[in-house]
């Protein structure tokens, strides 16, 4: 079971937070990460097993490695759920 995730990130940021859900369905994820594109995608990585608690090995980017939109996959959530916990934190 898993699920897939279009964000789309804006690094250097305040704080790490999910900012908004845009027309198209993709999540903009506001990070404090900066510099080359591994960091960044480290921090996502890491914030993104955080608020949908689970293991940062269970998210993974399957593209958009090196732009700022990028698709992630979720291991172990099934969409609704994921769907359930994006939300959360826009309330």
């Amino acid at each position: 079971m898993g699920s897939a995730l279009a964000v789309r990130v804006s690094p250097r940021s305040s704080r790490n937070e999910v900012a908004e859900i845009l027309n198209d369905g993709t999540v903009r994820i506001r990070l404090t990460a900066s510099g080359d594109e591994e960091k960044i995608n480290h921090a996502l990585v890491n914030y993104l097993a955080e608020i949908l608690a689970v293991s940062h090995d269970r998210v993974e980017i399957v593209a958009g490695v090196s732009g700022k939109d990028k698709l992630v996959s979720v291991v172990g959530l099934d969409t609704a759920e994921l769907q359930a916990r994006i939300l959360e934190m826009l309330s």
